[in-house]
């Protein structure tokens, strides 16, 4: 019984820690959230597209966001399937450019392929430090895409459009809450569009 009440007190703990971050993100992050879900918003509705890339758990992330926007966030929702891609989901694009040109590459190239200027490119990533997702979003916002960071607590800002940075660094936290942010921009757009 002791080892199941162990564990029943680490579940605790880590639910408790994980509520108290969202709520730690209502001030910290709510009106770069509203910010991010409007550019959105208007750039589908102006026919642009998303652009979503990150790392492990944020390629992740990146694709379930981006399978919410082609598919549908809502169920019961009748409404036009909108573009987005998600970087890393090719193995064969994001390899070969890796092998040839090196993984600091991989959005970039992607983006300058992909991007247009009015789109959004979404980077994610928990550290706010990935070589790779800051590169693709500094060419992202050279070539006139929108840009969004979804970081962690980071000591530098990105320089992107809007920069959503969840007050913590420790990655599964940073990750639990993510997702909600993810969720939340596809209800900001859905009702917008």
């Amino acid at each position: 019984m002791r080892a199941a009440d162990g564990r029943l007190g680490r579940v605790r703990t880590v639910l408790h820690a994980s509520a108290a971050l969202h709520e730690a993100t209502i001030g910290a992050c709510d009106e770069a959230i509203a910010e991010a879900g409007r550019l959105l918003a208007d750039s589908l509705g102006r026919g642009g597209q998303v652009l979503a890339f990150g790392n492990g758990g944020s390629a992740a992330d990146a694709q379930h966001f981006v399978a919410e926007l082609v598919g549908r966030y809502e169920a019961g929702a009748l409404r036009p399937a909108w573009p987005a891609l998600s970087l890393a989901a090719d193995p064969s694009v994001t390899t070969a450019l890796a092998n040839d040109l090196g993984y600091a590459e991989v959005f970039v190239r992607q983006v300058e392929a992909f991007g247009r200027a009015g789109d959004v490119a979404l980077g994610i990533t928990t550290s706010g430090t990935s070589e790779n997702v800051r590169r693709g979003l500094a060419v992202a916002r050279a070539r006139g895409l929108r840009t969004i960071a979804l970081t962690g607590q980071t000591d530098e800002p990105l320089p992107v459009d809007v920069q959503i940075a969840v007050p913590e660094r420790r990655t599964p936290r940073v990750q639990e809450v993510h997702g909600t942010v993810l969720h939340i921009l596809c209800e900001l757009v859905e009702e917008a569009l």
